[in-house]
Parts: C-alpha cells; structure tokens; sequence
C-alpha cells in the first residue's frame, strides 16, 4: 500500500520518503483505486539487501506461553527455509550491476522479556533494536545486508505516524539512519489482517512481503520504487500461493509484467 498524504488516510514519515505498509485486506479497509499507470518499478540507486542476513526479536512476554511459544518456533523455521527459497530466486530480476541478489541466512532470533502495554510505537521499536545491537551481544551487528525482524505478542497495538496496527496496517519496514534495516510484524489478531488465514499463514504472507520489499528497497523510495503503486509487494498485497509448508505473498515481476 502507497502511503499517501494525509488527504488520502494515510501519513508520511517525513519529507525524504514514504514508509512501506501492509495495508488491511481490502475487505476490510480502505480499497486503493486501481493502479493508473500500469506497474513498472524503477531503480532509484539506493542500496540493495544482496544476501539478506536475518536476526529476529520477539518482543514481550505474551510469546513465552503457548500457543505463542510453538509458533515462535515455527516462525523461525519459516526464515530458515525462505532465505534460500524460490522465493529469494525470483528477486534475481532487480540485481544491478555490483548487486546481484542471492540467497540469504537466517542468524536466529532472541526473545525480549517484558511487560509491554496496550500500544507500542516506532519510536520504541528502533530504540530497542539499537539497544539490543549496542549491549546483546547474542545480536548480531549490522551489516549492508543485515534485516533485523521484530515481532510484537497479540494484544499490542503498534503504532506508526499517527497509524495504527489493525487499523490502517498489518506490516512495515523502515531504515534508521540509513545504516540499519528492520521490519515490523504486529500480532494478526485481527479479522483485517488475518482474514480466513491461519495465524501463521498470516504472518508468513505479510513477513514475505516485507522480506521482500526491504530486500530491494531497504531505504523506503531509493531502492526498487513506483510512484504510482508502490513497491514490489504493494502491487500484490493479499495474493497469495503456498511455497513449501509455507504461505507467501505473490510479488510484482517487471519482466513478466505481473504478480508471480
């Protein structure tokens, strides 16, 4: 989903470029006009995620306890397939000259403990993560490829530019400072971002299409860019195939000219 002026029910996050988002499932919020002009996206010279390196928080204590616990692991199964999956082949389109895109690795994950309250903001979001980068030493330090994942337990409201989880989104990445690249899932315990999916088919839907978006657009606008319809997984939001055991979103091909 583009984010738009605020004329448009959404926000930007400053004048430099707009966020990325998973938006609600049409159904369930704002329906975007049809895209005029067709897609095509651009490369706007900005840096590329060659060979994504993966490290993953799951923040809060709602994940220590079951169901939670077991889906946790299997989120972390779902990064360790998807980094060398078909998935990653198809980005091979948007390598540049000196940034072929390959295969990635999954370096893990670490649960944060915490009480979090009802709602949680960006702002939060990246102070923790660079907390976690500056004294965890289980964490890995950032590197151009390196995509730090952070996953908030249900009942946590995460809020975005005067946005909200299951409101207007259901997903986004975003950069800090340029250096360091972290995508963030809100729980799916909502109707708008779950639909009739499982829990976990709702999160690796919306994590692939992030996964993707911040692998060729790591700095929102610089990297693989439409002006008119988005990024690679806004084009396709909500369409979905199963990849191995997993559910993944479709991602928009420039060269086959459609969702694949």
């Amino acid at each position: 989903m583009a984010i738009r002026p605020p004329a448009s029910t959404a926000a930007y996050r400053g004048p430099r470029d707009p966020i990325r988002v998973v938006p609600l499932r049409e159904e369930f919020g704002p329906i975007a006009p049809a895209p005029i002009p067709a897609p095509s996206l651009a490369y706007r010279g900005g840096p590329l995620l060659t060979a994504v390196q993966i490290f993953t928080f799951f923040w809060g204590d709602g994940w220590q306890g079951q169901p939670q616990a077991g889906l946790m692991a299997q989120i972390i199964g779902f990064f360790d397939y998807v980094v060398t999956s078909p998935l990653i082949d198809q980005l091979a389109e948007y390598g540049v000259a000196g940034s072929k895109i390959g295969h990635g690795a999954n370096l893990g994950a670490t649960p944060i403990a915490g009480t979090l309250g009802p709602s949680v903001d960006d702002s939060a979001i990246q102070q923790l993560i660079q907390q976690e980068i500056s004294t965890n030493p289980a964490v890995p330090q950032p590197t151009p490829s390196s995509l730090y994942f952070l996953f908030a337990p249900p009942g946590v409201t995460v809020s975005l530019g005067g946005s909200s989880s299951c409101t207007t989104f259901c997903g986004y990445h975003n950069d800090i400072n340029r250096q360091i690249f972290y995508a963030v899932m809100p729980y799916p315990d909502c109707t708008g971002c779950m639909g009739a999916l499982t829990a976990l088919d709702a999160i690796t839907s919306t994590t692939s299409h992030e996964l993707c978006e911040a692998i060729t657009d790591p700095i929102p606008g610089q990297g693989w860019y439409d002006d008119s319809n988005g990024e690679i997984g806004d084009i396709c939001a909500w369409k979905t195939k199963r990849l191995g055991a997993y559910a993944v979103q479709l991602e928009w091909s420039n060269h086959a000219g459609r969702c694949i």
